[in-house]
Parts: structure tokens; sequence; C-alpha cells
């Protein structure tokens, strides 16, 4: 099957975290990404939906690596996740590379094989980058309108506002469902 489960994609990049020695700034933020965790980074747009679901298995990818991987750097330098949604949000792969300091084949070797051939000892956490945005960054609120379409607003959503927005996203859902560009959630994935 292509790409990796959850389980699979937490456990690379807890690999790639731990290779180059990445801590936690605090007790509030956890050094090695879990599910849950996982989860709640695509639900607030810091990672991409999955690849695919077959089934009841989600499949994730290398983009999805570079996205968490580089969460996590930022958090371990400390940076508010405001911040890190700000810049990482939408980020393309150059970016998301360069934050996460992978190599361009960031796909790590199987459990079996070292991480980085020997004598490799970059130490990407431990290199300070370039300042993110100065200033107080807003948090994302993500709004759900379909299992795959997320729509962020700068403020908080009351239950009014979410009424209206649904309301008013319906007929878009409908055109982008009908021309294929969403799949459709009535139907169950074979």
């Amino acid at each position: 099957m292509d790409g990796w489960t959850i389980d699979e994609l937490a456990a690379r990049a807890a690999e790639a975290l731990a290779s180059e020695g990445v801590r936690a700034p605090n007790g509030r933020v956890a050094a090695l990404p879990a599910r849950r965790v996982i989860r709640w980074y695509a639900t607030i747009g810091l990672l991409d939906r999955p690849l695919r679901t077959g089934g009841r298995v989600a499949r994730y990818g290398e983009r999805h690596l570079l996205q968490l991987v580089a969460v996590k750097r930022r958090q371990a330098e400390g940076q508010p996740l405001a911040a890190i949604q700000a810049e990482l949000a939408g980020a393309t792969d150059v970016t998301l590379r360069r934050v996460a300091g992978l190599p361009a084949a960031a796909a790590p070797a199987p459990p079996s094989a070292p991480a980085h051939p020997a004598g490799d000892q970059r130490q990407f956490w431990r290199t300070p980058t370039a300042a993110g945005p100065t200033g107080p960054v807003a948090p994302i609120y993500p709004v759900s309108l379909h299992p795959a379409a997320t729509l962020t607003l700068p403020r908080q959503p009351e239950a009014d506002d979410l009424t209206a927005i649904h309301a008013a996203a319906r007929p878009l859902l409908d055109l982008l469902v009908a021309r294929g560009l969403l799949p459709d959630p009535s139907r169950r994935p074979e």
C-alpha cells in the first residue's frame, strides 16, 4: 500500500526528531508526535488531510512528514502554536523542507537502517533559523465544512456564525462534489 498509517508517520517523525536531539521546551509541548496531536494538527491546518483513506485507515506521505517535523522543530525553538500556524499553514514543500531541515530524500529508510549514513552529524534542531514574524500573531480558527474542506478564520465564530457559514457554503460544496473536486461524503469508500 502507498503511504504510511498514522502510527508509521508518527514513528518516522519521532525517528527524525530523536536522531537530531530535539527536546520539548516545556512540559506543555510533547517532543514526539502522537496520533491525537497529528489529528489536531490536521484540524487546525498545520497538517494536510491524509492522502487517502482505505476503509478506516488513513495514509500519509512525505509532505505530512515535512509538516510534522517542521511544526515540532518550531515548538522546540519555543515558538507558540499561533506563530507556527501563521508561518507554516499552506507552506510550500520547499519552505517545509527548509524549516524541518530534512534532506531532499526525506522519506526515512526502513527502521532496520540508520536514519543517516555513518559520519553524517547534522544537528538541524540545534541550528538557529531566521526569526519568525514579529508582533502578536492571531490564532487561526478552523471551521469544518466537509470531511475534505476546512475554512480558516482569524477569529472564533459563534454558533449563529457557524449556522450561516454552513448554509452559505452548501451550494459551493455541492458543486465541488458534483464536479469530483471533493469526495461525496454520503458514499462509503470502496
